[in-house]
């Protein structure tokens, strides 16, 4: 039996604030912003990813402090290009560090407004053999075209 994780839920203080830094600053899709008079969530998903993160304020979302949520990790073929890119919109990033110098051994972190963090490992074989394929539009999964 396969078992994916599709989902971690962010916790956070301000949900507007949060999905305009995952969308406008980190670059994660906005895949949903459901408001209604009963709640507010939203979901995002970085690019090339199977698993997004939920924003919200249901009482299952507001189990975990805002900030409480710590090293969650993401995957880039190139962390110095990643590194640059969040820098370049306005992301504080620390230093690229090199823990092991085999493929998987670089790092680099950010935290968000709520200082929930995240870490991010440079993986090469990524650029060659992503785990999710894309085609040319943007799309993933079964039944793309290429």
């Amino acid at each position: 039996m396969d078992w994916t994780l599709e989902v971690v839920i962010v916790p956070v203080s301000d949900l507007d604030a949060a999905i305009a830094f995952y969308r406008d600053q980190v670059g994660f899709t906005l895949d949903h912003d459901t408001k209604n008079e009963h709640m507010h969530v939203a979901q995002l998903t970085p690019r090339g990813s199977g698993c997004s993160i939920v924003v919200g304020d249901i009482p299952s979302q507001q189990e975990m402090a805002p900030g409480s949520l710590k090293g969650v990790q993401l995957v880039v073929a190139d962390a110095e290009a990643a590194r640059a890119e969040l820098v370049g919109r306005g992301v504080e990033c620390s230093e690229v560090q090199t823990i092991d110098p085999r493929d998987g051994g670089t790092f680099f972190g950010f935290a968000d407004p709520d200082g929930n963090t995240w870490a991010v490992q440079q993986i090469k074989a990524r650029a060659d053999k992503p785990l999710i394929p894309v085609d040319h539009r943007g799309r993933f999964g079964e039944g793309m075209e290429l």
